[in-house]
């Protein structure tokens, strides 16, 4: 029983070495070359991270637009895609929160992406209630790196914490160090 599990260990392996030299071969033949210089992405602009609220209370049909009454969250949707869309040499990252917080997009050139992830949010995506003071935290540890004159926060939410294992009133103390 030994030598069986033996010999199907070397034949598995047999596989598995011709799998990566086919893989290889293949990959010469292909002859992968560099075209063009590399281009340098702008640093001038700034990080701005979005942080939006999607908490149970974003569902509250309270926001006029025209004559038009619209959710909390469609109305922040509408803006926040808007004025991502408009960011040109700035890196945009996305922050989700409503229970717990977490980074939908890292900071980066690709808006387009961006303002995508922004309209394709959902509520209750992070939970029904609201976590501000952790969306602050999370979005302070990911900007904490960059350069202070060009760091922003925007934070988007229409309510009072209610989840947050950090109070809002710290993580803003802790963001304006």
């Amino acid at each position: 029983q030994g030598e069986g599990r033996v010999s199907a260990s070397v034949s598995t392996l047999r596989v598995v070495g011709l799998f990566l030299a086919w893989v290889c071969i293949v990959t010469a033949i292909a002859r992968p070359q560099w075209v063009g210089e590399p281009i340098e992405l702008p640093n001038t602009g700034r990080d701005l991270m979005l942080s939006l609220d999607l908490s149970g209370s974003m569902q509250i049909r309270d926001m006029q637009v025209g004559n038009r009454t619209i959710s909390r969250v469609e109305a922040v949707k509408a803006i926040a895609s808007d004025f991502t869309e408009r960011r040109v040499g700035d890196r945009v990252g996305l922050i989700l929160f409503g229970s717990k917080a977490y980074v939908q997009a890292p900071l980066t050139f690709d808006t387009t992406t961006v303002t995508q992830f922004i309209r394709e949010a959902q509520l209750g995506f992070a939970g029904e209630d609201t976590a501000i003071g952790d969306a602050l935290g999370l979005a302070i540890k990911r900007l904490r790196d960059r350069p202070a004159a060009s760091r922003v926060l925007i934070l988007l939410t229409d309510g009072q914490d209610t989840a947050s294992s950090v109070e809002p009133i710290e993580a803003a103390a802790l963001a304006a160090q």
